[in-house]
């Protein structure tokens, strides 16, 4: 198998769903530091080309609501236009609140289905268009911990990772029994110090310091994940190391899972 020579990643390129801050900005960084083209979307259209902008010549950036369809032909299109291809697709943009089955309404349920869920679907079906022009290619989803180990405040969340899961699954196995060298596998961080992490610290009832102390103890190594944790696991499913890799879960969750 050849491998990428100057980098990992070096000569693809990769485009980004919720890259402006958290997972989506340490993955599009570290992509680009192994040699990869980045574009970098987002709805945080400030936030978002700041990191481009940071990243350089190799990244671009454009707005990019995941739930609107329209959306995803034009930003692909762009992807094609100024780049020539595309190799890597990372499903990372994604929203979690807290519900029970008891307290969830209906609304949050649909929203956090259609954000997380519905946009993979988008994502994945318009990139394998792009990528089968190209030769093949790599979808990675960003799953999650619960999607494999339910958590019951978190019903609409753990189902919609939960479908994101299966659906790289079904897409690894059409790409796969067409002949199209595009790989679909999943990646299933635990709790990771992100915005995302802070903002469930923030909503905590009592000390703060003793929440995080509980996610921690959740993580049989002891701590919670830092963003270049997921962004590693990324790279290695987008990069060549891997190409013989598809439809498959990696959990990077510190032992969660199996816990």
């Amino acid at each position: 198998m050849k491998r990428d020579e100057g980098g990992r990643v070096a000569g693809k390129v990769a485009l980004v769903t919720g890259g402006a801050a958290g997972l989506g900005e340490a993955i599009a960084r570290l992509l680009a530091r192994e040699g990869a083209r980045v574009m970098v979307t987002d709805i945080d259209e400030e936030s978002g080309a700041r990191v481009a902008a940071d990243i350089g010549e190799a990244a671009r950036f454009r707005r990019l609501d995941v739930t609107d369809e329209a959306q995803w032909v034009s930003v692909i299109g762009d992807v094609m236009a100024e780049f020539g291809r595309l190799d890597v697709l990372v499903n990372n943009a994604g929203i979690s609140e807290p519900g029970n089955i008891e307290d969830e309404s209906y609304d949050h349920w649909k929203r956090v289905m259609t954000v997380n869920a519905d946009s993979v679907f988008l994502g994945c079906k318009h990139a394998v268009r792009a990528m089968k022009e190209g030769g093949g290619g790599s979808i990675v989803n960003i799953a999650s911990a619960l999607a494999l180990k339910a958590g019951a405040m978190f019903v609409a969340y753990c189902a919609s990772k939960a479908a994101v899961t299966i659906l790289t699954k079904s897409v690894a196995l059409h790409c796969a029994e067409n002949g199209y060298n595009i790989r679909c596998n999943s990646v299933h961080p635990g709790a990771i110090e992100t915005p995302m992490f802070e903002r469930y610290l923030d909503m905590a009832v009592g000390d703060r310091e003793a929440t995080r102390k509980f996610f921690e103890s959740q993580h049989p190594l002891g701590r919670v994940g830092k963003p270049d944790d997921i962004a590693y696991a990324v790279v290695y499913l987008a990069s060549d190391e891997s190409g013989f890799v598809t439809g498959e879960e990696l959990c990077v969750d510190g032992g969660n899972v199996i816990s």
